[in-house]
């Protein structure tokens, strides 16, 4: 039996109005220390954005997300945040905030496999 590595991950969410509380799930971010695994996925579902708030665009939160992405990968372009160990980056990426892009408190779980672990949520809590 291959061994199985401790997990964090958290729910992206879309807070299109911060002050009503209401979301949708958008994305995983999903950390695995042993692994050295850090990554997100993500899709906007634009019909459900203008649903929620026709006056947020699309374009401009799918950039933020982009960034979210260079930051999991530590890629230059992900700036000072893209420099900091993998557990400093998913600490900063699933902090709490009160802005139009959140992340759910982190949870953990046992995988084999990080990668096909953030499929299968990403596809049970997004899609």
């Amino acid at each position: 039996m291959q061994d199985r590595h401790t997990f964090k991950f958290a729910i992206v969410r879309i807070v299109p109005k911060v002050e009503r509380e209401e979301f949708f799930n958008v994305g995983v971010i999903l950390f695995c220390k042993r692994t050295k695994f850090l990554d997100i996925k993500y899709h906007i579902n634009e019909d459900k954005l203008k649903a929620f708030s026709p006056e947020i665009e699309y374009e401009i939160l799918n950039e933020y997300l982009k960034a979210w992405k260079l930051i999991c990968e530590g890629k230059k372009a992900g700036g000072p945040i893209g420099k900091l160990d993998l557990p400093d980056r998913f600490g900063w990426l699933t902090a709490c905030r009160s802005t139009v892009i959140q992340s759910s408190t982190t949870r953990s779980g046992l995988s084999t496999n990080p990668e096909k672990e953030l499929e299968d949520i990403f596809n049970k809590y997004v899609l």
